[in-house]
């Protein structure tokens, strides 16, 4: 379907990648992987045509229609999230008006040979607009936006009276909606809930007949769907037979038969050159040298790729804290409405937060998890009940607005700095290695990272504290598959409470070992880890 051959891209003087090739077969489904900056964008505008390379060829069958979903959505305004995304199948409408004036040139009078010319534009029109999904075209793009979470009440709402998030979502649904034969998605489960994570899920696998090239940050979602992994790296593209888990693997195996084979390699060039040293004198040699001095030339040499080092930090232990870290009692909130409405989040709940739990916090978008983390922090007050905490209990909160308070001008590691005053240069360089910055990274200005690396600044600076309850909101958001293993290892050792919200669900899976979910704002515990949940809620199907 589209065949990528022998490409070479550089950007300025990194060589992304070169003499690389590897093919979208129709039907495939195929994860993308690499560390940031490799090159794995550069890849979807190169298939878009949006760049071209500096060599190499890529050639597309004929009539291919390929779909593009990337972080970077663009403008919308002027439209109805509904005909938002119905926009992007324009071609389709277009050809849509064609059948039906073709049907009508039909009942013409007309010479029989440019009848024979109609019908065959007919046919191949009528082909198209079915193979394009053309007669249910916005029925399509109803159940797509309601899988994401927009339901009917909000399908003719003015695209730009939603929030970033949610016009993310509405992107989605228009690429989604326009059923291409190839479809990129870059970090398509960004802003998803777990509910919208897992209709995605099912939606790929049984609705989308087409090929399917995507990058994404959550481990489940790419295991579930893919069976084939692209990895960009070390200037080469390779391509791995399985999900995302036997790419691991087999990433490692083929790492140690690379050691391997350079060890044995070195072992022979360490023996040949002895040789040549030793007898580069002696006329009755020469011979034999100068073929051993041919052969070394010729050989190619096994060059071992740089794997990024990742530094275990040792987390100070936390104080310790009562046993009861927060007693809650009739606790609810509510926020104003217009025309002196109030909507209630949630009321009446009653509970208690007992030292060393790690607690999920899960429910729909909208239901109320973010609020209830910040009656729980103290950032907003609640409007029934109370929620104390207990003696000796130091908190700490995470939030995506917890970002906009980092000074711009600091660098990573100033800002950690800060956090450790008291520790040596070491400390501070070992904590920023352990979330990933290391060498220079450390002298980057906050206002030169990424949201992902922005995220991280905050988390190192967060655990480095004497802290024993962490509340944690969508702490993965931004993390990469590497960031967010880093980050669950530390909250892994973590020996205080923690109350999170996360979507990632090997996150959940790995970490927390009590769920309290909000629903139609009521809560209900469920005194178990995840997968408990998960079977007692009879939502099983989303650990398959």
């Amino acid at each position: 379907m589209i065949h990528l051959s022998n490409l070479t891209r550089q950007h300025g003087a990194q060589i992304l990648f070169q003499n690389a090739s590897f093919q979208i077969l129709p039907g495939s489904r195929s994860g993308l992987v690499g560390p940031n900056g490799a090159g794995k964008t550069t890849l979807f505008r190169l298939i878009t045509g949006e760049e071209q390379p500096d060599a190499g060829e890529i050639s597309c069958a004929k009539r291919t229609v390929v779909g593009y979903f990337s972080q970077e959505v663009g403008d919308m305004a002027g439209h109805s999230a509904l005909a938002e995304v119905m926009s992007a199948s324009a071609e389709i409408v277009a050809l849509g008006e064609q059948i039906r004036q073709m049907e009508a040139a039909m009942a013409t009078p007309m010479g029989d040979d440019a009848m024979a010319e109609l019908l065959e534009r007919y046919g191949d029109a009528v082909e198209q607009f079915e193979h394009r999904g053309g007669y249910d075209l916005e029925s399509r793009a109803q159940a797509v936006l309601t899988g994401l979470g927009i339901g009917p009440e909000d399908y003719l709402r003015p695209v730009e009276t939603f929030s970033g998030g949610w016009k993310m979502r509405i992107a989605l649904a228009r690429i989604l909606t326009l059923n291409p034969d190839v479809l990129l998605l870059d970090e398509p489960t960004n802003h998803l809930d777990v509910e919208s994570i897992v209709w995605l899920e099912e939606w790929l696998a049984s609705e989308f007949k087409g090929a399917l090239l995507m990058t994404s940050h959550d481990r489940d979602f790419m295991n579930r769907i893919v069976g084939r992994i692209i990895e960009v790296a070390n200037r080469t593209i390779i391509t791995y037979g399985g999900n995302y888990d036997f790419y691991l693997r087999e990433r490692e195996v083929r790492r140690e038969q690379l050691l391997a084979s350079h060890r044995r390699q070195q072992e022979m060039l360490a023996k040949e050159e002895e040789f040549i040293a030793r007898f580069a004198a002696r006329a009755s040699h020469a011979a034999q040298v100068q073929s051993r001095v041919k052969k070394l030339e010729k050989i190619e040499r096994i060059e071992i790729p740089a794997e990024q080092r990742l530094i275990r930090f040792e987390f100070a232990e936390p104080p310790r804290s009562g046993d009861d870290v927060v007693k809650i009692e009739g606790l609810g909130k509510s926020w104003p409405l217009p025309g002196g409405k109030v909507k209630s989040v949630f009321d009446g709940v009653s509970g208690l937060i007992r030292r060393g739990q790690k607690i999920a916090v899960v429910g729909v978008n909208g239901a109320g998890k973010s609020t209830f983390l910040k009656v729980l922090a103290g950032q907003t007050p609640p409007s029934a009940g109370s929620a104390t905490l207990g003696a000796n209990v130091h908190l700490g909160y995470f939030s995506q607005h917890a970002m906009d308070v980092l000074e711009p001008k600091k660098t990573v590691f100033e800002t950690v700095q800060d956090a450790l005053p008291q520790a040596s240069i070491g400390v501070v360089r070992n904590l920023c290695a352990a979330f990933l910055f290391q060498g220079d990274d450390v002298d980057k200005r906050l206002d030169k990272l990424s949201g992902g690396e922005k995220s991280r600044v905050v988390l190192a600076t967060l655990l480095a504290r004497p802290i024993n309850f962490l509340v944690l909101d969508e702490p993965t958001n931004h993390l990469d598959i590497q960031s967010r293993e880093v980050l669950l290892q530390a909250l892994q050792q973590f020996t205080g409470t923690l109350v999170l919200v996360s979507h990632d669900r090997h996150f959940l899976r790995s970490l927390v070992d009590r769920v309290i979910e909000i629903d139609h704002g009521e809560m209900r515990a469920y005194e178990g880890d995840y997968e408990y949940y998960l079977h007692k809620s009879g939502r099983d199907s989303w650990a398959a």
